[in-house]
């Protein structure tokens, strides 16, 4: 073969390369095995169970099972490696929290670019941060957790779950605000974290509602006070700090999905069209509604937005309170 016929072989190799890709990508036959689901904290916490009401909802609109794949550690630092490593071919998704796509990037080194490495697709729900404590504790409200704070006697405990997330921007933005110390005790996630509160081994939590409602409606747990701008329609009775004395704290917490870097387009799109569908799907709009989730879904530019907004806002945060990952 003369060297033109090798060149004209390679660009003719690299073409049928180039269409068969692009043509898998588009391939309306996707999905024809199953998917992989990652959740980045504790079972028993909110993403596992938002995860796994989208997974359910998720297997039976696109027929192959989706499996939720929980891998804890660093604050979804571990979760979301393991999303830049896997192949972009769709098969792989992981419901990040707003800590790890505003928060933990800004607070730490992390082994990707969460810019470039990570691929928003849509929103699918927000939770605010409700402080509880043990049934049996001696704090009663969140004015008496910040006097306990400034009482050097006896250290003051509040459960995190991981530098970056919002329960540990919480605990941190409180005392603060409040003039306390509050020293940390991290967990892998939310249900061992609600073990010790309930136990008294930690004092408070500032945590995602879904995770607490069992342990309040069964009284292992009671409520104090509620992060967001307005009463919740689960908890109406329950104080609103930012409405109660401290009104810059408000904090939101959501999750959306995300896949790996260099998805091609067309699956980005096809994926954020199923999980619209399944976000308005009764069944999860039921299940969302039991659990105090509120469903979002959207548009990847409005997703987009939400995480430039927010990692300004959290930015602007935790430099002027030099919150630092521990």
């Amino acid at each position: 073969m003369t060297q033109f016929h090798r060149r004209v072989a390679a660009v003719l190799f690299a073409a049928g390369t180039l269409f068969a890709t692009s043509a898998n990508a588009a391939d309306p036959a996707f999905p024809n095995r199953s998917i992989r689901f990652l959740n980045p904290f504790s079972p028993g916490g909110t993403s596992d169970l938002i995860g796994r009401i989208l997974a359910d909802q998720l297997s039976q609109q696109l027929g192959q099972n989706v499996v939720v794949d929980t891998r804890t550690g660093g604050g979804g630092v571990i979760a979301t490696q393991e999303l830049v490593r896997a192949a972009p071919d769709g098969y792989t998704i992981l419901l990040a929290s707003m800590g790890i796509m505003t928060i933990t990037p800004q607070m730490q080194a992390v082994p990707y670019n969460v810019e470039t490495d990570v691929i928003p697709v849509v929103p699918v729900a927000s939770v605010y941060n409700v402080l509880v404590t043990g049934p049996n504790s001696e704090i009663t409200s969140w004015r008496d957790l910040a006097q306990a704070g400034k009482n050097a006697a006896r250290p003051t405990t509040c459960a995190t779950v991981g530098a970056g997330s919002s329960q540990q921007l919480s605990c941190v933005l409180f005392a603060s605000l409040t003039g306390s110390q509050i020293t940390q005790i991290p967990y892998r996630g939310g249900a061992p974290a609600i073990i010790d509160i309930t136990a008294g081994r930690v004092d408070v939590m500032f945590g995602n509602m879904p995770e607490f409602m069992g342990q309040i409606r069964g009284g292992g747990l009671r409520a104090l006070a509620y992060g967001a701008a307005s009463a919740s329609p689960l908890l109406p009775e329950l104080p609103v700090i930012a409405k109660d004395g401290l009104p810059d704290f408000v904090i939101p917490n959501w999750f959306g999905v995300v896949l790996p870097g260099q998805t091609p387009p067309e699956l980005v799109a096809r994926w954020n069209t199923e999980l619209n569908r399944a976000l308005a799907a009764p069944d999860v709009q039921r299940r969302f509604d039991e659990n105090g989730l509120q469903r979002l879904g959207g548009s990847r530019e409005d997703f987009l937005r939400q995480i430039g907004t927010d990692r300004a806002r959290w930015g602007g945060i935790i430099r002027a309170h030099n919150i630092r990952p521990d």
